[in-house]
């Protein structure tokens, strides 16, 4: 049994995201759930969420799945578009470019038997 979502154009740069998907990778949902909930980060609200909505899915898919043999089986940050915006600068470089980092998150979770 595996559940899988997706939350994509996630306007934090994917380096940032990393460090909360590293936290909970291969650990178990209600685990992982409490890290998130305890995080300062600013990603970890919402991966909290996401989490969320891939237990939602493996439930409405197998109803009556035991919460503590689910596990986060994979979660993966990719690069998503960027947002290309400016700012003026001084009279020979007269505009610095800044790029606005958007991510690609999956979260996928599996049912351990024991």
């Amino acid at each position: 049994m595996e559940a899988r979502a997706k939350l994509r154009y996630y306007r934090s740069s994917p380096q940032k995201v990393r460090l909360v998907a590293d936290m909970i990778r291969g650990q178990q949902v209600t685990r992982a759930l409490s890290m998130l909930s305890l995080s300062n980060k600013y990603a970890a609200k919402d991966l909290e969420k996401l989490v969320r909505s891939a237990m939602a899915n493996l439930e409405q898919a197998n109803p009556g799945v035991d919460e503590g043999t689910v596990f986060v089986t994979r979660i993966t940050v990719d690069e998503g578009p960027r947002l290309k915006r400016g700012r003026p600068a001084s009279k020979w470089v007269r505009w610095h470019r800044i790029l606005k980092r958007m991510c690609h998150i999956t979260v996928e979770l599996g049912v351990r038997e024991n």
